[in-house]
Order: structure tokens, then C-alpha cells, then sequence
């Protein structure tokens, strides 16, 4: 399934915080140290000392001395102002240069603390529906990294535990819900297969009970097949043709698609589109699209079904014409039981999973499904799935 991918956790928000914070808190501390080094140098004056008097100059040595003192003065002030600018502009770049490297450290030490976190994340991402049984077990101390890491195992174990038991229950409904479904159509042919003929009405009956038996066993397989897909484990798969499933698919339809009186066009099916899976399951996908576009399709309409290979991927595209869909009603089309307008959908044979069984199959591949209402009218559906190379000895 497509889902958009949020930015990084830890590269883009909680560590870049982390380090905002820091560098904030220590040039907040530095300015504050600063300025109360300044304050304090900017109160120390220079005490005037006033010298005595010599008797031997008198009076007439006073004014000299007087206006002496007075340049001091004049210099020491000087001097002062001189290093109290030299201090404040040492202290400013020492502000920036520890800044500087408050950032640098601040953005070591998020990430450092941040670790565990993102241990913990990434072996979150790697844990499926296939491997639910692994466990993070994040050693260290018992603290509140180690406290999420226990709690997310719990929830790992609970899920595993969850998953098993709907495996079991879909192993005993396939068997639980065919058993009686075989007993009643064995118990119509018994009644219909006596010697007296049956009445009319009786046979009229019987006809309509075979065909919901049939369909109720039809929508079993569904479900039955949908969750195999979605949590089955698939085994080591083999090189498969799309084209060769699309054109068997398509010649088992062959009388349906003359009845409905479709304009058939295959003819652009590449011999290079291989992909790598389960047999049996990507010949369900394939019947799934195929009946998709045949079942619900106008009298007279038209099917344009082809396979091409594009980068890495192997690609099944089938079209069909038609009203114009509204885009959003068709992007639910791969839920269970979504349904278009009834003009579409009229067919009883529909079961409202063959979409559904598509994206399940496409995904356990390994593949992207995408839904596109056409804007000329009707539907595309596109099938990607990994490209793989053709057995040797078969051209393509």
C-alpha cells in the first residue's frame, strides 16, 4: 500500500530540537556571564590618590603636580576604556566560537542520546506480518528507553498471537463452512435424482438454491484466498509469464466476452514480462482483472489488455471503456466490498472481492496496484510487479 513518508524523526525534529536547545541554553548562560563581566569591569575606577605637600616646593610646585595628577588620570582612563573594549569584543568571540561549537556538541550528544530511539525504529520497520515471532530485546538499563522497548515486544507478542489465531480460524472456516455447503447440494441432487418426477416449482427451486450455494461457495474462495494473501507466507516462487496468464485468463472467457458482444484488444502482450511468485495466486490475479473488466462492462463495450516491461518492474495494464468515474469512489475499489454505481455493477455474479484478492496477491509480491479513472471514461488498472528474467530456453 502507497502511504506517504513522514520526515525523519530523528534527522529532522527530536534531534534538531535537542540541539536547538542546547546551543540556546548555553548562549543564554553566555550572555549572561558576559555581561556581568563587563558590569563588574566597567565599576572598577582608578583611586585618585592625592599626594602631599612637599615643604621644600611649597606653593609654587602645587599647580605643576596638580595638573601632573590630572593627566594620569587622563591616561588611566584611557587605558581603561582601551580594555574594556579588548574585553568585550574577547568575550564576544569567544560567544561565537563556543556557539559554535555548543552546536556541534549539541547535535553529537541528541544524537547520542537519540540512538536507542533509533535502534529501536528501524528494527520496528522490519518486523512484518511474515516475522512477527523477532523481538526488539534492547539490552541496557531498566530506564524508559528499555521500558518502550519491553512495551513494544508486549504489543509484538500480542499481534503474533492475534495473527495465529485468524490463521487457524480461516484453516477451520474452509473446512467448518464447506462441509455443510456440499451436504445441501448433495441432498438437491439426491431429491431431484428419484424416480418420480419431480414438480416443476420443486426443479424451478432447486436451480435457485445451486446458484446461491454457488455463489456463497464462490465468495468463500474469495475470502479463503484473500487471507491466504494478505498473511500467508509465500514459498521461494517461480518464474511466471504475464502475457501467458492474461492470454489464458482471457481464453477461458472467451464465451462470456462473445456474449456481451467486447471488443477484445490483446494484441500487445510482451513476451518479456516475467515476474518471480506463486504460481496459483498470480493466475488468480490475472482472472480477477480479467472478470473485472468483462463483468462489469456495457453490451457492446471494449477491453484493451497489454504487458510491457518498465525499469525493474514487469507491468499488467487492462482498460475499459465507459461512463466517466468519479476518482475518488475508484481509489476504494481494492477495499472489500466497494462497489461502484449500480449501472456498473448490476451483475449478481460479483462478489465485491475480486479487487480486493488483486491487491493482497500484488503486495505478497512484492508489487503496486493503481486504480485510474480514465478521463475519456472508464477504468485502467495497472499491475506492477519485480521484474525477473525468463527461464533459459524461453525467448522473451
Amino acid at each position: 500500500m502507497s502511504q506517504r513518508r513522514r520526515p525523519a524523526l530523528f534527522g529532522g525534529t527530536v534531534r534538531l530540537r535537542f540541539t536547538i536547545l542546547y546551543a540556546a541554553l548555553f548562549l543564554v548562560s553566555g550572555v549572561g556571564l558576559l555581561a556581568l563581566t563587563n558590569l563588574f569591569a566597567g565599576e572598577i575606577q582608578v583611586t585618585r590618590a592625592v599626594p602631599g605637600q612637599n615643604p621644600s616646593t611649597g606653593q609654587s610646585g602645587l599647580p605643576a603636580a596638580e595638573q601632573r595628577v590630572h593627566q594620569l588620570e587622563a591616561q588611566l582612563a584611557e587605558i581603561h576604556s582601551i580594555h574594556s573594549r579588548q574585553l568585550l569584543m574577547g568575550s564576544l568571540i569567544a560567544l561565537a566560537v563556543m556557539a559554535v561549537v555548543s552546536v556541534l556538541l549539541g547535535k553529537a550528544v541528541a544524537g547520542r542520546v537519540l540512538r536507542p530511539l533509533r535502534t529501536i525504529t528501524a528494527a520496528t520497520r522490519r518486523i512484518s506480518a511474515e516475522n512477527l515471532h523477532e523481538r526488539l530485546a534492547a539490552p541496557g538499563p531498566a530506564d524508559e528507553v528499555k521500558d518502550l522497548a519491553d512495551t513494544i515486544d508486549g504489543l509484538l507478542e500480542r499481534l503474533e498471537a492475534s495473527f495465529a489465531a485468524q490463521r487457524r480460524f480461516v484453516a477451520n472456516a474452509s473446512h467448518e463452512l464447506r462441509t455443510p455447503l456440499t451436504t445441501v447440494r448433495a441432498a438437491l441432487d439426491v431429491a431431484l435424482a428419484k424416480p418420480q418426477p419431480a414438480p416443476p416449482q420443486t426443479i424451478a427451486l432447486a436451480d435457485r438454491l445451486r446458484t446461491e450455494l454457488d455463489r456463497v461457495d464462490h465468495l468463500l474462495e474469495g475470502f479463503l484466498v484473500l487471507a491466504r494473501a494478505q498473511h500467508g507466507t509465500l514459498a521461494d516462487g517461480t518464474p511466471v509469464s504475464l502475457g501467458d496468464l492474461v492470454s489464458q485468463a482471457v481464453t477461458a472467457r472467451a464465451a462470456t466476452i462473445a456474449a456481451k458482444r467486447l471488443t477484445l484488444d490483446d494484441g500487445d502482450l510482451s513476451e518479456a514480462a516475467w515476474t518471480r511468485g506463486s504460481p496459483a495466486l498470480l493466475s488468480r490475479m490475472a482472472d480477477n482483472v480479467i472478470d473485472n473488466a468483462v463483468i462489469h462492462n456495457r453490451h457492446g463495450g471494449w477491453i484493451r489488455v497489454s504487458t510491457r516491461t518498465e525499469a525493474t518492474s514487469a507491468q499488467l495494464v487492462v482498460e475499459t471503456g465507459g461512463p466517466i468515474l468519479d476518482p475518488g469512489h475508484v481509489a476504494q475499489l481494492a477495499q472489500p466490498f466497494r462497489r461502484l454505481a449500480p449501472d456498473r455493477t448490476g451483475s449478481e455474479t460479483g462478489s465485491g472481492l475480486g479487487l480486493s484478492i488483486v491487491t493482497a496477491i500484488v503486495g505478497a509480491h512484492g508489487g503496486r496496484l493503481d486504480l485510474h479513472a480514465r478521463s475519456e471514461g472508464g477504468l485502467r488498472v495497472t499491475i506492477a510487479l519485480p521484474l525477473a528474467t525468463a527461464p533459459h530456453g524461453v525467448t522473451g
